[in-house]
């Protein structure tokens, strides 16, 4: 299953702190189609039924049901530019 950085799990938990409509929700991860490895990342109040939840250090990441099996044994990690803004990588577990 997917785990997350410390750096990836604070900035999911910042970007939800920030998101007013996200309640005690988290950032969910979903591909094109199954096993796609096209991704979109949106901030939701909760998970979809079929979504796997993974939590690290009370951040909340929803995998949608077409990412699982792309997302299985990686590593997801974040860098935040100087201006703010976030890129997240994902990366194969050693």
């Amino acid at each position: 299953m997917l785990t997350l950085t410390e750096t990836a799990s604070t900035v999911v938990k910042t970007i939800i702190a920030n998101e007013s409509e996200a309640g005690n929700g988290g950032l969910r991860i979903n591909a094109d189609a199954v096993g796609g490895t096209q991704f979109t990342v949106a901030v939701t109040p909760a998970p979809e039924t079929t979504d796997a939840v993974v939590e690290h250090d009370g951040a909340r990441v929803f995998v949608g049901e077409n990412a699982v099996t792309a997302l299985d044994d990686k590593i997801l990690d974040a860098q935040v530019g100087d201006d703010g803004s976030v890129r997240f990588a994902i990366t194969e577990a050693a």
